[in-house]
């Protein structure tokens, strides 16, 4: 069972009613006139979680992005931000409106910061919070703005995986406004490459069954809200528990991975120095 938080009325609403098994999610954009930002690819992002969440729950899910009247170019840099993002592609992206059928029947509207929609429409509503840059000084990568065209280059400077601006969104509730400051950036980047290299050796090791005290944590957080947050606490507790063996460990990286999608397996099977 799936519980989100209905913006509207603060309420926890079960998804999808009526004992069906298929979720529908309508992800929505504001009126982009100054680029294709960070703020746009947030909300895309929590649909994305959504949807992965619904599926390690055994539902199948379909998603629809409602964008504005996008010309070619900016519709593009959205499409490959996206992939950038390990965000999975949507069923249908279109220029249409809540009443139209392909966002009128969504158990989920997932509405990016500065979108504006009807309160009449139905279905769980999710307001995402605002993605900024910090302050000038406060170091942030790039020009000092988050654009959706400098994601390979000022997220990922010299090849670093620009998975780990994914990581550090994640790190938010949904609805938390996120200040994205290149200290941020850093350690999210460094807690990647840690988990990947940990993941990487702990494969090397006999398979063993995720801890069921683990496996219930997770889907609990997972099931109330969307708690990622609480997810990545988890795992860092995980990694540390001498309880918990090498190849358990590697279970329960790899299984929440498929909500995650930071692609923690990335170095399995690449020689490489054991972590002790």
């Amino acid at each position: 069972m799936l519980r989100i938080a209905d913006t509207r009325t603060g309420r926890l609403v079960e998804i999808p009613s009526a004992h069906r098994h298929l979720l529908r999610i309508c992800v929505h954009l504001p009126v982009i006139d100054t680029g294709i930002g960070a703020v746009h690819l947030r909300a895309p992002l929590v649909g994305d979680v959504l949807a992965r969440t619904a599926e390690l729950h055994g539902l199948q899910s379909v998603t629809v992005l409602a964008t504005p009247d996008l010309p070619p170019e900016p519709a593009q840099t959205l499409e490959r931000a996206m992939a950038v993002l390990g965000i999975h592609p949507p069923a249908t992206v279109g220029v249409h409106h809540l009443t139209e059928t392909m966002c009128a029947a969504a158990d989920v509207h997932v509405l990016a910061y500065g979108t504006s929609v009807q309160d009449a429409v139905g279905g769980v509503r999710i307001d995402v919070g605002q993605v900024s840059p910090a302050p000038p000084d406060g170091g942030v990568p790039g020009r000092g703005h988050l654009l959706a065209s400098d994601l390979p280059d000022a997220f990922a400077p010299e090849g670093t995986d620009p998975l780990a601006v994914r990581m550090l969104l994640l790190g938010h509730a949904h609805s938390t406004p996120v200040t994205v400051t290149s200290a941020a950036l850093d350690e999210a980047r460094r807690m990647l490459r840690h988990w990947r290299q940990q993941v990487a050796d702990w494969a090397q090791e006999p398979s063993k069954p995720i801890p069921a005290d683990v496996l219930r944590q997770a889907h609990a957080a997972l099931a109330d809200d969307l708690g990622v947050p609480a997810v990545l606490d988890m795992l860092v507790s995980v990694a540390k528990r001498a309880d918990v063996p090498a190849g358990a460990k590697f279970e329960t990286f790899a299984f929440l991975d498929r909500v995650l999608g930071l692609d923690l397996a990335r170095q399995v099977g690449h020689q490489h120095p054991a972590t002790p």
